[in-house]
């Protein structure tokens, strides 16, 4: 890694779920509190601030603007902004979206920046759009210091991204000790990658979304046996600070009650004792339980799907729920997780005959449609 991204600390600053005035309008963000957390995380020894292009409908990087840039040097901390040229539909407008978010924040360069949600067939548009070619002229220009992307797909896919862009700064993927064997997220085997390639990663979800910081109370019993000072959410948090190759860990902070405990718990974070690593597998092993259905991500059932339902994704959220007890959070992940929906099953019973696990996926795509759609 870089001595200049070495130097970032390892806790940052997500600001995609802010504090708001109105929780109907995404756009009515509690400034006067955004200030106080802003305050407590540089004291805390925190730089690293995440926003995006489309974060709080625009008013994200406004806010940002208002509660750090005007208000703090500009060499005290660092920002991440991101485009989400996949949703764009000229290059034009893609392209324009950089200057956009350096007027909103009130600066001439963006120290990180991401193209946003890349992978998948959202890929090619990244591509038609030239917007690879498009960050490396900026940063030649001086008006980003760092590029890099942000990804949800497996590590196939980010290998070969990282061979089409071996001169990525930085890559930024979602990493949690839930996802870390998932056969569908598959989080160490992209941590590998990115190790291989050496490119640092910055860690998105790190409490998958919050679900890590509210575990059931049979899941939460060994951890606090064994830390009853410590909050769920720290757990998730100390389990990726301690990851090799990571550049930062983004916390979303929607309080400033929140933005103090993070800090707090960082400052006192260390390596995991023997007994807390044994605790944390217990935790884990139990929360894996909760899960219904025995998908290993195969894939034998895409293979001859006629619909082309994403079939494995779908099982791998209706997994999530269970665990989770959370169908709300379930929901919005399937909304743009399931391209193919399980509704555009035709039932015809080609995935099951080729499931090795003997999975009855037509009834489960059933639930998961009357769940989530």
């Amino acid at each position: 890694m870089r001595p200049d991204l070495e130097s970032t600390p390892k806790l940052g600053f997500g600001c995609m779920r802010l504090p708001l005035l109105d929780p109907a309008d995404q756009q009515s963000i509690d400034l006067a509190q955004l200030e106080q957390m802003v305050d407590v995380f540089l004291e805390g020894g925190g730089t690293y601030f995440d926003t995006a292009f489309v974060y709080h409908e625009g008013a994200s990087e406004k806010a940002l603007g208002q509660a750090l840039v005007a208000r703090h040097p500009r060499e005290s901390f660092t920002i991440a902004t991101k485009c989400l040229a996949w949703a764009i539909g000229s290059a034009e407008e893609a392209k324009s979206n950089l200057g956009t978010s350096l007027e909103r924040l009130g600066t001439d360069y963006i120290d990180f920046y991401l193209l946003h949600n890349v992978g998948g067939p959202r890929t090619a548009k990244f591509d038609e759009h030239g917007m690879w070619d498009f960050v490396r002229e900026q940063k030649a220009a001086g008006r980003i210091r760092n590029w890099g992307f942000s990804m949800h797909d497996g590590p196939e896919a980010l290998d070969a991204l990282l061979e089409a862009h071996p001169d990525a700064d930085f890559v930024q993927l979602q990493v949690n000790y839930l996802d870390w064997e998932n056969p569908v997220t598959r989080s160490r085997a992209c941590m590998e990658v990115a190790a291989k390639h050496g490119v640092p990663v910055v860690v998105m979800e790190p409490a998958r979304g919050g679900r890590l910081a509210e575990l059931p109370e049979q899941v939460a019993a060994p951890l606090l046996a064994c830390r009853p000072d410590l909050s769920m959410a720290s757990w998730a948090y100390r389990f990726c600070y301690n990851l090799p190759n990571v550049l930062t860990v983004l916390s979303g902070m929607s309080t400033i009650e929140q933005t103090r405990q993070n800090v707090a718990e960082f400052r006192a974070s260390a390596p995991f004792s023997p007994e807390e690593e044994r605790a944390l597998a217990e935790a884990r092993e139990m929360l894996e339980k909760l899960a219904a259905v025995p998908c290993t991500n195969c894939r034998y059932c895409v293979k001859d799907c006629p619909q082309g339902v994403a079939i494995p994704e779908i099982m791998s959220l209706l997994n999530l729920e269970l665990m989770t007890g959370n169908r709300a959070f379930a929901k919005g992940l399937y909304s743009w997780q399931a391209v193919k929906p399980a509704s555009e099953c035709i039932a015809c019973g080609a995935c099951e005959a080729m499931c090795p696990q003997s999975i009855d996926i037509v009834r489960q795509l059933e639930t998961a449609a009357e769940h989530f759609e």
